[in-house]
């Protein structure tokens, strides 16, 4: 392990160096600069929420790695079905190398951490969202540059959460634009602000966005909200990255997908010359690569 931490739950379970290195890792990896291999080695990946760019970024990476990925979703092993989480760590811990878990509950890869003998690594839960931020940081320093302004608007959840962090960690200049009710744990800037970043959320997406480099959206309706789906479009008016909101700015665009087109940004900014949205969805694999090298000891 050539990592601090034996686990990677959230994006600050690295120093600022671990970070810089590990995206200067993925870069060498999406250059086929690094012969890093993880030949034999098998990655047991949890799904309570399906995906598709986790779940193919991780097995490619896998497979490309020289190693193996298995997945594991609800109705294939016992979890949540009267075994108890932490059996299942002990028990995938001595089967696996590395453990991916995309769960519901934060607390539950906590839990996967605490009783797995393996690395455990968070694909999603609903506080954070770092294999994520690590792609994202890799598409800003290959197009913007780290000197860069990013402007988040819309809901504060996981994804948001972990970058802010993220970005604060590498460096990057933070705007925060939410609604009042749907903003980020006040935890997280101070976290930012450990980093040196002086992040002053808002709930006026123009101001926000009128000095950034990029524009950063997610879905407002998350998986299992689904029924906030009236309160939530309601509350996110104004929010929308369109060409509206764009217009005086000639920031570039991410999103981490799905995106629901014609809700958080509209199909013109999704096919316009100022997306870096399919770059971010295909460094995923890159940075998660790097991620599993150093994590298991390469």
């Amino acid at each position: 392990m050539t990592l601090a931490t034996d686990d990677f739950l959230d994006i600050d379970d690295v120093t600022p160096a671990e970070l810089d290195r590990l995206i200067d890792r993925a870069a060498a990896l999406k250059a086929g600069e690094d012969g890093g291999s993880l030949d034999d080695m098998t990655l047991g990946m949890i799904f309570e929420k399906p995906s598709t760019r986790t779940r193919v970024s991780f097995e490619t990476g896998m497979t490309q790695l020289g190693g193996h990925a298995m997945f594991l979703g609800p109705e294939d092993i016992q979890l949540g079905h009267g075994e108890p989480l932490r059996d299942t760590a002990r028990v995938l811990g001595r089967y696996v190398d590395c453990v991916m878990g995309r769960l519901f509950d934060h607390a539950d890869a906590e839990t996967l951490a605490a009783y797995a003998d393996v690395p455990v690594v968070n694909g999603l839960t609903d506080e954070a969202h770092p294999c994520q931020t690590l792609a994202d940081l890799l598409t800003i320093r290959e197009t913007v540059g780290e000197d860069a302004t990013v402007a988040w608007v819309g809901d504060g959840n996981n994804v948001g959460q972990s970058f802010v962090v993220g970005a604060a960690m590498a460096g990057i200049d933070i705007e925060v634009a939410t609604p009042a009710d749907y903003g980020m744990d006040p935890s997280v800037f101070e976290r930012a602000a450990a980093f040196g970043a002086d992040v002053e959320p808002t709930t006026d997406p123009e101001a926000a966005v009128a000095d950034a480099d990029i524009v950063y959206t997610d879905v407002w309706i998350s998986m299992g909200q689904e029924g906030l789906r009236a309160e939530k479009l309601d509350a996110f008016d104004g929010f929308q990255v369109n060409d509206e909101l764009l217009a005086d700015t000639d920031a570039q665009v991410m999103h981490c997908l799905p995106a629901h087109r014609g809700e958080e940004i509209t199909d013109e900014v999704m096919e316009s010359d100022r997306v870096l949205v399919w770059d971010q969805a295909e460094n995923r694999m890159h940075a998660q690569k790097a991620l599993l090298l150093e994590l298991l000891g390469e």
